[in-house]
């Protein structure tokens, strides 16, 4: 079994059903016609860009390009530009209720092909705990979708032990996931968000991860790094370097090891679209660490994130480690579907 564990969908419900819920969270849904398509303006002043038609498309449309490139389960995360960090606490934990219920029906509905991870209220660490634990214990959960920032706060600079101790206890895996709702504006142009910016988010939420003693307070946590893990393999000498000559006590960097000592206690999906980039990254940081991804409905998207794995050069064994037996150790939720 091929697994995508990097995909995100949004179940058309939510679409039918959230004007009439707008004014309990805070924002308002736009219309442009004559497509259709639709964008949510946020109370506290985002203002998203419209769905994109293939993160809104039918069940049986996401099964057929599915089929095509042989994936046999997606592990569905919602889209992070609409996770709604800035709303009243009140209202974004039952914004990630709503969006965790629909993603949840979706699955029960074709549980043969889609799991879910939830999506959180960050910005309340107790109440991201509590929903982290009803979605696994209620709703099928294997996991949780996070951002990598929170209003441009790094993770590791975040009060989220209550969290990661969550996590932990429930056996689960995060994924942490790049978000730039609205483009800074020297990389508005060229597609450079996408190119750059997204891997830079990573990349810079790992760094606060690891200074901050996240990942010695947690030793056993398991965290998924989106499109190869950002820079974070191909700057790890940096990091390093800076680790042993920075003011660390001024810098609050409190990490037991050198920064590269970390790389194989992520995970890192194959969205690299370039076989021999994954190559290197499997031999930095192990084949054990590497899952299929796809990013499927947006732009930089892998469209055959199988064929990528097989174009990299790896063995039959390595091959089934990446698309199954590695997805399955990080979310062991998976176990049996």
């Amino acid at each position: 079994m091929a697994i995508d564990v990097h995909a995100h969908y949004v179940p058309k419900s939510i679409l039918e059903t959230i004007d009439s819920r707008a004014a309990d969270f805070g924002l308002s849904v736009v219309r442009h016609p004559p497509s259709c398509a639709c964008a949510l303006h946020f109370d506290h002043g985002l203002k998203v860009r419209p769905f994109f038609p293939k993160l809104i498309e039918s069940e049986d449309a996401r099964l057929g390009s599915m089929a095509e490139c042989g994936v046999d389960r997606q592990v569905l995360s919602m889209w992070a530009d609409i996770f709604g960090y800035g709303m009243e606490p009140v209202k974004n934990r039952a914004w990630h209720r709503y969006l965790n219920e629909h993603v949840a029906a979706l699955c029960d509905a074709r549980p043969a092909h889609f799991s879910m991870l939830a999506s959180l209220p960050l910005q309340d660490p107790q109440a991201a705990a509590a929903e982290l634990e009803f979605a696994v214990r209620e709703l099928g959960a294997v996991g949780a979708v996070v951002s990598a920032n929170v209003a441009g706060v790094n993770l590791g600079e975040m009060a989220l032990d209550p969290l990661w101790q969550m996590a932990v206890a429930l056996d689960v895996g995060v994924f942490i996931h790049p978000v730039q709702a609205q483009p800074d504006a020297r990389v508005a142009r060229f597609a450079l968000s996408q190119i750059a910016q997204y891997t830079l988010d990573t990349t810079l939420c790992v760094g606060s991860l690891i200074f901050s003693g996240v990942m010695d307070r947690f030793p056993s946590l398991r965290l998924l790094l989106s499109h190869g893990g950002g820079a974070v393999p191909y700057l790890s000498g940096r990091f390093d370097c800076m680790h042993a000559r920075m003011d660390r006590a001024a810098q609050g960097d409190v990490a037991e090891h050198p920064p590269s000592a970390y790389l194989d206690r992520f995970y890192y999906d194959t969205i690299l679209h370039d076989p021999s980039i994954l190559a290197w990254l499997a031999g930095r940081v192990s084949v054990a660490r590497i899952v299929l991804g796809s990013d499927d409905s947006f732009p930089p998207a892998d469209h055959d994130p199988r064929a990528t794995v097989r174009l990299a050069g790896f063995s039959q064994a390595e091959r089934q480690a990446i698309e199954e037996d590695n997805p399955r150790r990080l979310f062991p939720g998976l176990a049996g579907l």
